[in-house]
């Protein structure tokens, strides 16, 4: 009897103190349901890294958009024009420098200027025969021709480029407008640019055609006018003068 009193005093006290070791332990913050242990504060924070993570990927994507945005841009920016006037251009220019290279007589050439405007117009022998003086006369006159005759041509040339020149200005105009970058843009601007260019050239060559044209004429002027002085001393020169002679108007 007593041993078996003693037993269930045991007994009893042990699950005294095993009641009071859990009261002493405080209790986990989580519920179980089925099997399936749910921690709230772990939650809370799984849910906020996921927000964060998804935020920076959110932030990776943008910036990978705009990288891509900024590469469409800078291929936009390099490309070529996909069209160029520069062989029509150059032919009009060589057309141009073609009419200028076929001047009669004088051409274009400092040596030969020199050479033909010294024997012609400048150094004219007042004393040679008067056959020799209209002789010389005939080439000067026909160097005037042959001057006005070339920028004539020029002029006509001229003429005949300016419509190619509008449609290149025009195709320009276009493409600038239409341009989807800088490159091409810029392209275009150079271009017009090079048709303006080649619009200088051809006012420089009727300006250079019209003033040789006009200069020979003038030389020819002051050169006559010398000649005609020195023929005039010869016709009234005493014994060499003008001598009346006998006239038939009809024949017997």
């Amino acid at each position: 009897m007593k041993s078996s009193r003693l037993h269930q005093l045991l007994a009893a006290g042990a699950v005294v103190l095993s009641m009071t070791a859990t009261a002493l332990v405080p209790a986990p913050a989580y519920a179980q349901f089925g099997g399936i242990v749910y921690d709230p504060t772990n939650y809370s924070q799984n849910i906020l890294t996921a927000a964060r993570t998804l935020e920076q990927i959110n932030n990776q994507i943008r910036q990978l958009q705009n990288q891509a945005t900024s590469l469409l841009n800078e291929a936009r920016n390099l490309e070529k024009l996909p069209q160029t006037i520069a062989a029509p251009l150059m032919q009009q220019i060589k057309q141009t420098q073609a009419l200028i290279a076929q001047a009669q007589r004088m051409a274009f050439d400092v040596q030969d200027i020199q050479t033909k405007f010294g024997a012609q117009y400048k150094n004219i022998d007042l004393s040679a025969s008067q056959a020799t003086l209209v002789q010389g006369a005939e080439t000067r006159w026909q160097n005037s021709v042959a001057a006005f005759e070339d920028a004539l041509k020029v002029q006509a040339g001229v003429v005949g480029n300016i419509e190619g020149t509008r449609e290149a200005v025009n195709s320009l105009l276009s493409a600038s407008q239409s341009a989807s970058g800088a490159l091409q843009a810029a392209q275009a601007g150079n271009q017009l640019l090079a048709v303006q260019s080649q619009q200088l050239a051809d006012l420089t060559a009727t300006l250079a055609s019209m003033g040789r044209a006009q200069s020979l004429d003038a030389a020819n002027s002051a050169a006559a006018k010398a000649q005609a002085r020195e023929q005039l001393r010869r016709f009234l020169a005493p014994g060499r003068g003008y001598v009346a002679g006998n006239a038939r108007l009809f024949g017997n």
